[in-house]
């Protein structure tokens, strides 16, 4: 079963207000794909490099929305209803 829906946290509604808007439109247009498409087809965009994180973070996957900003986000398991969240939008340092 493929997931359709994602809810943005309070915490990542926050965050987006500090971030530039094209990170913005990117991460709406992943959201609206995902509601589309599916996440299994979004996983499949190379451009958004989805993969799953490690350490204190295992769980969770994150996409790039730029060189420097991430999306994370964990799939979380309502009865028979997965939902995508995202959970926070944060600068990458490298």
């Amino acid at each position: 079963m493929d997931i359709f829906e994602v809810i943005i946290s309070d915490h990542a509604l926050h965050d987006l207000k500090k971030v530039p808007f094209h990170i913005f439109k990117k991460l709406q247009a992943w959201i609206e794909g995902v509601s589309y498409s599916g996440l299994r087809e979004m996983r499949k965009i190379p451009g958004y490099h989805d993969e799953p994180l490690h350490g204190k973070r295992i769980g969770q996957r994150s996409i790039r929305l730029s060189k420097a900003y991430r999306a994370i986000y964990a799939i979380k398991h309502s009865g028979e209803i997965e939902i995508v969240m995202i959970l926070e939008i944060n600068k990458h340092a490298y």
